[in-house]
């Protein structure tokens, strides 16, 4: 299942706006990050897997450039799980 331009566009606002990475107890929102957009276009290959294969997924799949470029990480391992959560919830509705 994929999304059409304006429902990609909603998706990776709704992520930007509500998830953020947590490094060190700093919050720091998707969108600021400019990892919003990737995650959307990851969520929307996996949604007709169910919200919650789908979050663990894209999660996985999106790699976040750490040390100037030198190292990557799964965004999954940057997003405490109260956001895991939060994304199953923005998922769901999308998944029906």
């Amino acid at each position: 299942m994929t999304l059409d331009a304006a429902d990609l566009q909603d998706l990776t606002a709704a992520l930007g706006d509500r998830l953020y990475l947590q490094v060190a107890g700093w919050h720091l929102y998707l969108g600021d990050a400019g990892l919003a957009e990737s995650l959307a276009i990851e969520c929307s290959a996996f949604l007709d897997q169910g919200a919650a294969v789908c979050a663990r997924r894209a999660l996985e799949a999106v790699q976040v450039p750490i040390g100037g470029g030198s190292s990557r990480l799964p965004l999954a391992r940057l997003l405490p799980s109260s956001q895991l959560c939060e994304l199953e919830q923005i998922l769901e509705d999308r998944c029906r």
